[in-house]
């Protein structure tokens, strides 16, 4: 009997998600002989009724899609079915219409592409009315557990990679010190990464403290060497030297991170003299098109994702680990967060380059 699987997009978009439905609806369709349904914004599709999907054809699935940005499928990162905010300001439980929508479309299998959060609602969902579910890993962070990639993180590493390259000569021109705030919500991935790339002074990550004497002591270094610029990137995560997070109310009263480059780029200026400048790159990290890299690892997912649903394989999430696609229990990816190690590798190397982490 010809298989029936529906593929979704969850949690904030990134560089790659294209790339991923193109390699599933080919493998499917092309190899397998399958039909595959694409869910419309995530588990909201499958709330809604009728529901809100279709038939995702192959010859459609041109290469334009593997250089395209955000998602044709469109996605969500609100809503959780589980509490579902109503117009009242109440929620309630909707998680039983969502695994109707997949009963109702006569799935025998989804493939969910998100983060842990989404991962953790998917499996859930999956475990209440029996679904059978792969996931797919993807936020930029990187900060998913047994995966050394997820797809997005390498384009927005090279995106903030590219600011830092843009900012280098104004800073030069122009005697300063230019602060960059680039995503990384728990974690300082994009933060650690483009900073070495990038040819930083200072790295700011939530994993490791830092004192502000110490960063200003880093600047005034650079100075009396002869310099007369300096790079500095914080990940928008990092709290103030008391601890405090820096975050912004949105309409609706969501918090989200935004504002510690300014903070920095303040501080410094007092207790340096230091003409300073702040870059907030924000959502230009999410857009665009992808790499090479997530390109090429967001197809390989896409792959072995079908070819864990042809063996039977559900609960597991597609994972890369040493230069290979393996799969791995999605609940075990959810509970390890993968946050950057201070005594890991890119931090020494970073150390050894004498580039600052304020500590």
């Amino acid at each position: 009997m010809t298989k029936r699987i529906g593929i979704l997009t969850s949690g904030g978009d990134c560089a790659g998600l294209n790339a991923v439905l193109r390699a599933v609806v080919l493998h499917a369709t092309s190899n397998k002989g399958w039909e595959v349904i694409g869910l419309h914004q995530g588990t909201a599709g499958l709330m809604a009724r009728p529901v809100s999907a279709e038939r995702l054809d192959p010859y459609t699935m041109t290469t334009v899609l593997l250089r395209q940005g955000g998602t044709v499928l469109g996605t969500t990162n609100r809503g959780d079915p589980f509490a579902f905010p109503m117009a009242d300001g109440h929620s309630v439980d909707r998680s039983e219409e969502v695994i109707e929508g997949y009963r109702q479309l006569g799935l025998d299998a989804v493939i969910g592409i998100g983060g842990d959060g989404s991962f953790k609602i998917l499996r859930r969902l999956a475990q209440q009315g029996g679904l059978n579910l792969v996931g797919i890993p993807k936020t930029i962070d990187n900060d998913l557990g047994l995966t050394e990639i997820s797809v997005g993180h390498d384009t927005a590493v090279q995106v903030a990679t590219e600011a830092l390259d843009r900012l280098q000569p104004t800073a030069a021109s122009h005697d300063r010190v230019m602060v960059l705030e680039v995503m990384g919500r728990d974690a300082g991935h994009i933060a650690l990464s483009a900073g070495i790339a990038g040819g930083a002074d200072v790295i700011l990550i939530p994993e490791i403290s830092y004192r502000m004497e110490r960063v200003a002591a880093k600047i005034d270094d650079i100075k009396r060497q002869g310099r007369n610029f300096a790079l500095v990137v914080v990940a928008e995560a990092v709290p103030t030297e008391s601890g405090e997070p820096v975050t912004r109310i949105h309409v609706g009263g969501k918090a989200t991170y935004g504002g510690i480059g300014h903070y920095v780029s303040e501080r410094l200026a007092a207790m340096t003299g230091a003409e300073t400048r702040v870059t907030v790159l924000g959502h230009l990290q999410r857009g665009g098109p992808p790499d090479a890299r997530d390109r090429i690892i967001a197809q390989a997912f896409g792959v072995h994702a079908v070819d864990l649903i042809e063996a039977g394989k559900f609960d597991r999430m597609v994972a890369w680990q040493n230069r290979r696609v393996i799969d791995v229990s999605i609940l075990e990816a959810t509970e390890h967060s993968q946050v950057v190690d201070p005594k890991g590798t890119l931090v020494h190397t970073a150390r050894g380059l004498g580039i600052s982490f304020g500590d």
